[in-house]
């Protein structure tokens, strides 16, 4: 516990850490992690907001699933109705049928592009990181670890920000 507040003085500030000075905080670097922070914040709300859509989207296709079960056991010459606005048009079961089939096919096809656009990686099957991970990853001395130690040092700076659970 204390090196780890001992690693968080040395990534916040030019304070000593044990005998040697801190190198000051490249602003590059800075900026490189201010954007990554800020692209995940608003990627997460995308998606929460997909995941949102996706989950109405899968009530509705559920519903027409359902009701396509029922209207199918029905009997040939049941007299069917179609609501359109404030009124009913008398349609035929294979129409109903029909109707219903393709609104669960419209529904699909609107979850797999929300899905392909809220987790693009997962699609394309890349695990690559974005490139201003990249450069923060990549600068003299940084290791995942310290980057941690740096993104629980800025959780003050981000309000908001959410963390599942320890990534060490």
């Amino acid at each position: 516990m204390h090196s780890r507040r001992r690693d968080r003085r040395c990534l916040s500030a030019q304070a000593p850490c044990g005998d040697k000075m801190a190198a000051p905080v490249d602003l590059e670097l800075k900026k490189a992690f201010t954007e990554l922070q800020a692209k995940v914040i608003d990627t997460q709300q995308k998606v929460k907001l997909a995941d949102i859509q996706i989950e109405q989207l899968s009530k509705t296709k559920k519903h027409a699933h359902l009701t396509d079960t029922e209207v199918m056991m029905l009997v040939d010459e049941t007299r069917m109705y179609e609501g359109v606005g404030r009124m009913f048009i008398l349609q035929s079961k294979g129409v109903i049928h029909n109707q219903l089939l393709e609104k669960q096919r419209i529904a699909e096809e609107k979850i797999k592009e929300l899905e392909g656009r809220a987790y693009p990686q997962q699609a394309a099957g890349s695990s690559a990181p974005a490139p201003a991970a990249q450069h923060v990853l990549s600068a003299p001395g940084w290791t995942l670890t310290l980057l941690w130690d740096f993104c629980l040092a800025a959780e003050e700076v981000v309000p908001g920000a959410e963390r599942e659970g320890s990534r060490r």
